[in-house]
């Protein structure tokens, strides 16, 4: 149920957009919540704010009087929470977010970070767990999550892929020449990841949506990072996050192999609970990462 105060806020984003699916789409919630804003409005007012046609929608000329209004109203609304000094859109406050371990470390928190010099009244909460929690996604702002987000209770931008890669050390490979074959492949010590959901090892994915599971790995592990130390290590071929493994295979530590075997690469996802209007904290937070994790994933 929305409020007046999102009413109009909702308002003022629609009569200065184009479209309601702009409006939306600045506001970080459904057209659908955009078209109820306006109708419940138009009903308290007795007015029409908005002509609307099956093509387009059109703000009448009260709609443009009331929207003039309204911006100056919430300019108001706005300086009563805005400190003494004026800087009244700087965002304040805490920011709820959860990533994967690996993620959370090694790109999240470098751009929280980053926005902390830029805006010091920020406070991020970062939350990092490898095993998406229904009770987590409750109490967070935003998450970042690699894989679909089949959760309708959610806002989700796909920032882009995240590969996997087979990879193994330079002295196995030489120990135990170059697996140029899923077969040759399946002969070799190799590393498991353990499910921390299951307590089972994930299976190995391939092309065409076929799966190895190793009888006897060398290694197993529920930590990413364990396992590609590792790798490093030449304790065993492993199949890791190409994210995660990619300063080793930069620094010669580690060497991709089968490339012609990997899977259709995983989908990086920033969401958030559709809660209505974002306030300027989380929205700062939300497209700020959007942006930057773009760094995290593979660009051929």
């Amino acid at each position: 149920m929305l409020n007046r105060l999102d009413i109009l806020k909702i308002f003022a984003a629609a009569a200065a957009a184009p479209t309601f699916r702009e409006a939306a789409a600045r506001l970080g919630v459904s057209p659908q919540v955009v078209t109820r804003a306006v109708r419940e409005l138009e009903e308290m007012l007795g007015e029409t704010l908005f002509h609307r046609t099956t093509r387009s929608i059109r703000i009448t000329a009260f709609g443009q009087s009331f929207a003039r209004e309204v911006q100056g109203a919430l300019a108001v609304v706005d300086g009563l929470f805005g400190p003494a000094t004026g800087q009244r859109d700087e965002p304040v406050g805490v920011v709820r977010i959860t990533a994967p371990s690996g993620m959370g470390r090694h790109y999240v928190q470098p751009i929280l970070t980053g926005l902390m010099q830029r805006y010091p009244g920020l406070v991020p909460d970062l939350r990092l767990s490898d095993v998406p929690s229904p009770v987590v996604d409750e109490q967070i702002d935003i998450g970042v999550r690699v894989g679909a987000i089949g959760d309708n209770r959610f806002v989700a931008r796909m920032v882009g892929p995240l590969p996997m890669w087979v990879v193994a050390a330079p002295s196995l490979i030489r120990r135990l020449g170059e697996p140029k074959s899923r077969k040759a492949l399946e002969a070799m010590p190799v590393t498991c990841l353990i499910d921390r959901a299951s307590g089972r090892p994930w299976p190995w994915m391939f092309r065409g949506e076929q799966q190895f599971v190793p009888s006897s790995p060398a290694y197993l592990t529920d930590d990413t990072e364990v396992e590609i130390e590792a790798v490093c290590a030449g304790v065993g071929v492993g199949q890791c996050s190409e994210y995660l493994v990619r300063p080793y295979v930069r620094k010669g530590r580690l060497v991709r192999v089968l490339p012609s075997l990997e899977p259709e690469p995983w989908k990086l996802h920033v969401y958030r609970p559709r809660r209505g209007p974002m306030p300027r904290r989380i929205r700062v937070v939300y497209d700020e990462l959007v942006a930057k994790l773009a760094e995290a994933t593979w660009r051929e």
